[in-house]
């Protein structure tokens, strides 16, 4: 588990570019899980909670415990937060706190990105410090649908005792009807952007700390490493820009106050277009792999008092260090 203790101090924000290749990046299930779609002007879209879904993979896979998680009852860790930090079934406001507390404390997805623990015995509710957006293509997509063939059939064979029984049922069956016939939605090629918030005001409350961010990055840059399907085809995180707000004021506490708080709205950092743009190499064909795509920081346009951070891959040296200002 990282250590919550020392929260951040800086505000950030983030720009993420990935793409998908030959698959359905999200799947909309009352669409019979088309990829997701803007019906009036076509770009695609991820949901938040897809997103977030796979950096809390990620962070289990490193190693963090996680608050939702697959197949589970969170009344059951909401119930164990009350009982290890004391305060049973009381719902008294210190004892409320004392769960909030311990669930920050214990669970990494709390601590980022929040939760609502007063579903069962009461621990209360956590606002975030990161949140994240949709991603949106750059560009619309055209989704198509294939038809599959399974060489097999999944049949409820009712009266069968033993396998002889399932045997003499494909014997007595047309080889037609021992193949299922489907359809598979996907994208052939799409770029999208995603953004996202962190807040060094939210994060004094929930912990989240330095140790915490960085694997915010890595998991942004790595979350689809571990989360293959045929389904989803090719993803990957390709380009990450975060931007930290440091202040510009000579008087250090007057400088920390502007680190927390920002130096100029977000979507001038995070708006296509502002800080970085994202550009088809051939505008007069349809893009089918990152490399038709021309990705530019501007660092000219980079406001007074923020830096900026390019990543196409996790170096957490870089994190320390990588760093750059309008002045270098």
């Amino acid at each position: 588990m990282t250590n919550p203790i020392d929260p951040i101090r800086n505000r950030y924000e983030f720009l993420l570019l990935l793409d998908v290749e030959n698959g359905n990046p999200n799947g909309d299930p009352d669409s019979g899980n088309a990829p997701r779609v803007d019906p009036e002007d076509g770009h695609g879209l991820i949901s938040d909670v897809a997103i977030k879904r796979r950096l809390r993979n990620y962070a289990q896979v490193a190693g963090e415990q996680i608050f939702i998680q697959h197949g589970t009852n969170l009344n059951r860790e909401i119930f164990r937060a009350k009982q290890e930090s004391g305060g049973g079934t009381s719902k008294k406001k210190a004892d409320v706190d004392a769960g909030r507390r311990w669930m920050c404390t214990n669970f990494y997805d709390v601590r980022t990105f929040g939760a609502v623990m007063s579903t069962g015995a009461n621990a209360g509710q956590v606002r975030g410090p990161v949140q994240v957006t949709f991603a949106r293509s750059v560009h619309p997509v055209f989704a198509i649908e294939a038809s599959i063939t399974r060489g097999a059939v999944a049949e409820d064979i009712k009266n069968a005792k033993t396998v002889e029984d399932f045997l003499k049922w494909e014997a007595e069956q047309d080889e037609d009807k021992l193949r299922t016939m489907g359809r598979k939605s996907l994208i052939p090629y799409g770029l999208f952007a995603a953004k996202g918030f962190v807040s060094a005001h939210l994060a004094a409350g929930t912990g989240f700390s330095e140790a915490d961010l960085k694997l915010l990055l890595e998991g942004l840059l790595n979350m689809y490493e571990h989360d293959r399907s045929a389904s989803k085809g090719q993803m990957s995180s390709r380009r990450l820009f975060v931007f930290r707000h440091v202040g510009t004021d000579s008087d250090a506490q007057q400088r920390a106050r502007q680190a927390m708080l920002g130096c100029t709205p977000a979507h001038k950092l995070l708006d296509l277009g502002q800080m970085v743009s994202v550009k088809l190499v051939d505008e007069s064909q349809p893009a089918r792999k990152f490399g038709d795509y021309s990705v530019q920081l501007d660092l000219s346009r980079l406001p007074a008092g923020v830096e900026v951070l390019d990543l196409d891959a996790w170096d957490a040296e870089k994190f320390g260090g990588g760093w750059q200002s309008r002045q270098g």
